[in-house]
């Protein structure tokens, strides 16, 4: 038995002790035999019924009991035995002389100890109700009449664990998420009156489809946020659960725990990467590709190291397209959820060879599916711009996977309309700024005619992208920045400052104006677009909230002066 249950033993032994010796003692007061013999014979229930209780404990078929109601029921009860016993000995002890005196004041303290006493007794028969029917009991204990959805989360929890009939454990798991998806406060309770290991076990088990899918969306539904989520860890959570999704057979039961991974991923950084060690990824991945024509020179089916060698637990299930659908949009945003601010688990997307299957979904399906590849592909991208490891291992531009990722950026940045799609396109794109050499010009273009788009999203989005290419720090920031101004790149970016409310933004645009003067400062689209007098007339006001912006409105404008003398004679340089 383990040392858990030991202690509820421990606790039952001493109980029955206190109930003993209560009936004892009542059984020899002289005074108010009366009284005190209904003390007695309610110490007698209570004997009866936490012998019953240790017989129930002992016999349980599961390692481990779910103990706790019971807990909680004997503290209450081991305060009520210890205020009878004083109350008892009080009695006993009495001289005949003062008998009188206190007898009305007697009567009524044993009045409300037998009131106690009868609560402890509807407690413990509720409780022996709830695991001797194998199921949910509706009825309130005295113990949580004041708090209701206790007595509920009590009797489900304890369904959940210990019910024999596996459509009992399934209503209760069912129910358990309905009482977590009403409030905050019942999401809190069930964690705390450890509801989460029941849930797990039930996961693990895999007994059935409908088994598992209850207990994944009830963890789903607990799983509100980071403290909620670090309540799951002391139980394997994390281990359990990608156990279960490698053992799956069935769509909708992958869809669920898929689905649960991204939020428990989503709500703590550290599950994030739990989840990667624990290798959730491949078969994530997996699932994606699912039903996808993928080409031998992609290599993602290809006996390589470094291809997708992962394999899973054949369907049993004939599914419907729109689950399978379901399952492969769920996939899109745990990878998306699990790649964010990762390296770790970017590395372990792209060794899957996944940027293949990303970008032949990305070409030919449409809405959510769509725009959650885009995104994995931007949150991939965004990690990269700051490891140049990740950089050239994924997204070396000689490579199959990043042209085809590149070509269909590029595709949505110049055909799509929709700002969802369209951003993260854009995004993608300038976190992969250093990747592209200087005769890769192609990219320019579209970027600079997103600087007129009428949902400002885009543009913004573009101004920080072409930003990043030509930031001194890009190797071919000359390059890029000639590009821009072959692309008309200055009357567009002057019309987006022009137009832009946002001083934030406008600061973005301002950077871009001052790299293009550092680097192209000769150029005569710079000068008719009076690019010297917009900086100047910008450079206060932004130096003021930005003053690491200093230097480089400094140079640039100093830059342009050598250029523009002629035209700006009449007007003294800023320097900030």
């Amino acid at each position: 038995m383990a040392q858990h249950q030991k202690t509820i033993q421990e606790h039952l032994a001493l109980q029955i002790l206190l109930a003993d010796r209560l009936v004892k003692s009542a059984k020899e007061v002289e005074s108010s035999k009366f009284d005190c013999s209904d003390l007695a014979k309610l110490a007698v229930q209570l004997t009866h019924l936490l012998r019953s209780t240790a017989r129930l404990v002992a016999g349980s078929a599961t390692p481990t009991f779910y103990d706790r109601p019971l807990r909680s029921i004997f503290s209450h009860l081991s305060s009520n035995l210890h205020r009878a016993q004083t109350l008892v000995r009080k009695c006993k002890h009495r001289n005949s002389i003062l008998r009188q005196v206190f007898a009305i004041t007697t009567a009524a303290d044993v009045r409300k100890v037998s009131n106690l006493l009868e609560s402890s007794i509807a407690d413990l028969k509720w409780l022996l109700s709830v695991f001797d029917n194998n199921g949910v009991n509706l009825s309130l204990p005295p113990i949580a009449s004041n708090d209701p959805v206790l007595a509920w989360v009590w009797s489900n929890i304890a369904a959940v664990q210990h019910s024999d009939q596996l459509k009992d454990r399934v209503d209760a798991a069912n129910s358990l998420a309905s009482l977590a998806g009403d409030s905050d406060r019942n999401k809190k309770m069930i964690i705390e009156e450890d509801g989460v290991p029941p849930l797990l076990k039930l996961l693990k088990e895999g007994a059935s489809p409908e088994s598992q899918i209850a207990a994944a969306n009830t963890l789903f539904n607990l799983a509100a946020d980071q403290e909620k989520v670090a309540g799951f860890l002391p139980f394997l959570a994390v281990p359990t659960i990608v156990k279960a999704l490698n053992d799956s057979t069935t769509v909708i039961v992958r869809t669920n725990l898929i689905n649960l991974v991204s939020r428990m991923a989503e709500m703590d950084s550290w599950v994030q990467e739990e989840f990667g060690k624990e290798n959730v990824i491949r078969p994530i991945v997996t699932f994606l590709a699912n039903d996808n024509e993928i080409g031998n020179n992609g290599g993602f089916r290809s006996s390589s190291s470094s291809s997708l060698s992962f394999r899973v637990n054949k369907e049993t299930d004939i599914s419907s397209p729109e689950e399978k659908r379901k399952l492969q949009m769920s996939c899109g945003r745990a990878l998306w959820i699990l790649a964010k601010g990762s390296l770790l688990n970017s590395r372990k997307i792209t060794e899957t060879k996944a940027l293949i299957c990303l970008s032949k979904l990305i070409e030919h399906e449409t809405g959510e599916l769509q725009a959650n590849c885009l995104m994995t592909v931007m949150e991939l991208a965004t990690v990269a711009e700051l490891n140049a490891d990740l950089r050239r291992q994924a997204f070396k531009p000689n490579s199959p996977a990043a042209r085809t990722v590149l070509d269909q950026l590029l595709r949505v940045v110049n055909q799509e309309h929709n700002p969802k799609l369209v951003v993260p396109a854009i995004t993608a794109i300038g976190s992969l700024a250093r990747t592209f050499p200087a005769k890769e010009t192609r990219v320019i273009g579209p970027l600079v005619s997103k600087l007129d788009h009428n949902v400002s999203d885009v543009p913004n989005e573009a101004v920080m992208a072409l930003t990043k290419f030509v930031s001194p720090d890009n190797f071919n920031c000359v390059e890029h920045s000639k590009a821009i101004i072959d692309f008309d790149g200055v009357p567009h970016l002057m019309s987006f400052l022009k137009n832009n409310d946002n001083f934030k933004i406008r600061v973005h645009g301002l950077k871009l104006l001052c790299y293009l003067a550092l680097h192209v400062g000769n150029s005569n689209a710079l000068e008719q677009a009076r690019a010297l007098s917009v900086m100047e007339a910008a450079a206060r006001s932004v130096v003021t909230q930005y003053p690491e912006l200093k230097e480089l409105f400094a140079k640039a404008i100093h830059h342009l002066n050598l250029y523009q003398a002629g035209t700006h004679t009449h007007m003294q340089a800023y320097v900030p």
